[in-house]
């Protein structure tokens, strides 16, 4: 049992990774370099459905349980701020499986079916960087955490320098991939990161 949040955030790296490089190829015309990983999902497009369940809605299902685990790891004991870095964590995970339930409409960039699915988006980093600030600044002081802590300082130092860069010097395509790969990263040190007592 102590194994299985590091299982679950494998999983979830492995299945992200293989819906985005598997369906991409599979759909003729898309590109990872200029298309959003949204789209692979989106409304009328073929297997959207199969890609949404193994792209968004399993991994981020599977990051939730880490998230959920990791706080139960801590006790009420822990610092205030490493509880809310990990109910935050959780809160970016249920947004991240939101994605796949509310799929992007092609045909209408503006609609509200996309417009929710930018929210989720949205939700999804918008937690997430408060979560790696306040997690890294809550289990700093735990010597079984510095790759938890360190991890988090990195997650937290991209989605700002993503976010800050100029559109013009960084695809937005490659830029979400990055973030997202980060993430997921984080997910499977987050997990793992405890090696000597492990999450319970």
């Amino acid at each position: 049992m102590k194994q299985l949040p590091l299982v679950a955030a494998i999983a979830a790296m492995v299945l992200f990774v293989a819906a985005v490089a598997g369906f991409g190829a599979a759909l003729e015309g898309y590109s990872q370099a200029r298309h959003p990983v949204g789209l692979l999902g989106a409304s009328g497009v073929p297997h959207a459905l199969a890609f949404n369940v193994l792209g968004f809605v399993l991994p981020g299902l599977l990051a939730a349980f880490v998230a959920w685990r990791l706080r139960v790891s801590m006790g009420d004991n822990a610092p205030w701020v490493a509880r809310i870095g990990a109910w935050m964590a959780l809160l970016s995970a249920i947004a991240f499986v939101a994605q796949g339930l509310l799929p992007l409409d092609p045909g209408d960039l503006e609609s509200d079916a996309s417009r929710a699915h930018a929210t989720a988006w949205t939700l999804w980093w918008v937690a997430l960087l408060p979560a790696t600030l306040l997690l890294a600044l809550g289990l700093r002081g735990e010597s079984e955490s510095r790759a938890r802590v360190l991890a988090s300082i990195v997650v937290a130092v991209v989605v700002v320098a993503l976010a800050m860069l100029p559109l013009d010097l960084l695809a937005p395509a490659f830029a979400q991939r990055v973030v997202f790969a980060t993430w997921l990263a984080w997910t499977v040190v987050a997990a793992g990161g405890n090696r000597k007592t492990g999450m319970p």
